[in-house]
């Protein structure tokens, strides 16, 4: 059993590299995996999806799908295609705090904090290093409001 661990654009794996490189020598059908990472990372499109394909030794084969990173996220809610260069300065997009929660539901699991409250600071430090606000605010006075209880009612 090995695991080949790769990043695909959701819905968009090929068979070229490094999925089908990474494949060949294990002589498990390459078109399979591809179209089952596909079918598994249909949602994810326009992200890139860390992916996992596990390959048993009798050549059948297992895909995990992880989540994209929480940067991705931010950038698909915004339709953003990067962040800002000078994130100080820069403003690449706004999150209402409804976009915020979806966020933490999709990344509940591999965050950090035990509560939402936590759980939205961690996004919105991700939304400061990218230059998108929050509700119209700055991510550092988002979290500042958000300290002060102005989204309490949200949380």
């Amino acid at each position: 059993m090995s695991d080949i661990k790769i990043m695909v654009n959701g819905g968009k794996a090929n068979a070229g590299p490094p999925l089908g490189p990474a494949l060949a020598p294990t002589g498990v059908n390459i078109g399979q995996v591809v179209a089952k990472i596909n079918e598994k990372t249909v949602s994810f499109e326009g992200m890139q999806v860390p992916v996992t394909v596990t390959i048993n030794s009798n050549k059948t084969f297992d895909i995990k799908v992880g989540l994209p990173p929480t940067s991705a996220l931010i950038k698909k809610e915004v339709n953003a295609a990067k962040g800002a260069g000078n994130p100080k300065t820069d403003k690449v997009g706004n999150l209402s705090i409804e976009q915020l929660k979806k966020i933490i539901s999709m990344k509940e699991d591999s965050l950090n904090s035990t509560n939402q409250k936590a759980m939205a600071k961690e996004i919105m430090g991700a939304c400061n290093s990218m230059g998108v606000y929050i509700e119209g605010l700055k991510a550092v006075d988002a979290i500042k409001a958000l300290n002060e209880g102005k989204f309490d009612d949200k949380f």
